[in-house]
Formats: C-alpha cells, structure tokens, sequence
C-alpha cells in the first residue's frame, strides 16, 4: 500500500490521505470544491469543473487518468442537481462512462454543492 500526497492541491484538513495505491488500484479520498486559497466557486457547474479538475490533477500525479476511472461516487446537497451534474460530468469524461452514483447527502462540508471520490487503476 502506498499513500499518495500533493502539495498542488489543497492539504486535508481531516485524518485522511488524498489518494492510497494498492496493487495497481487506486482510492481517491472525496474532494470538496475549494481552491487553494480557499475560496469556493459559486453554483453546482462550476464547483464540480473544480473538483473533476482536481480529480485529474490527482490521477496524473499517481499514473493514471480519467480514462482508467473505474467508479466515482458524487454527493450532493439535493437531487435537484442531478441534471446539471450529469451533464458536466459527461462533458468531462466523454465516451468514457465509469461506474457512477449520485447520492443526494444534505448538507455538505463548508456548504459546498459537491464533493466526489473515485476508485481507478493505474495506467
């Protein structure tokens, strides 16, 4: 098992690691939509274009990319997101269609519309 940091990406504020590698697999810990300066970017689209950037910035660091995506997991705060995040994530991932749910949570941390973790392999 190897666990995987980023100094390019927001440090965790919790006791977790943003990616851990097991025999070619990897985990992506759920990332929120905040900058570096810790900003949030206002409305759903916007908040998951952040996030889905930060999830390939993550994927390239540990030898991988959105086409090696094996599942993601999308929370957000009420399903009247969903077609707004559908069609976002379809822009991102294009032919390429991963495993997927959408989990209509509530509330999320520092009142954010999004949050998403994956699971892939690497390349």
């Amino acid at each position: 098992m190897k666990i995987i940091q980023n100094n390019d990406i927001p440090a965790p504020k919790g006791h977790y690691s943003p990616v851990v590698e097991h025999n070619g697999t990897l985990y992506i810990s759920g990332q929120l939509p905040k900058m570096n300066d810790g900003s949030i970017p206002e409305g759903i689209e916007a908040q998951l274009e952040l996030v889905l950037e930060k999830l390939d910035h993550l994927l390239s660091h540990s030898g991988s990319d959105r086409n090696h995506v094996l599942s993601v997991r999308i929370y957000i705060p009420d399903v009247k997101y969903w077609d707004q995040v559908n069609a976002t994530y379809a822009r991102f991932f294009g032919d390429h269609r991963p495993a997927r749910c959408v989990v209509p949570s509530g509330e999320l941390h520092y009142g954010c519309l999004v949050e998403l973790e994956a699971v892939a392999c690497t390349v």
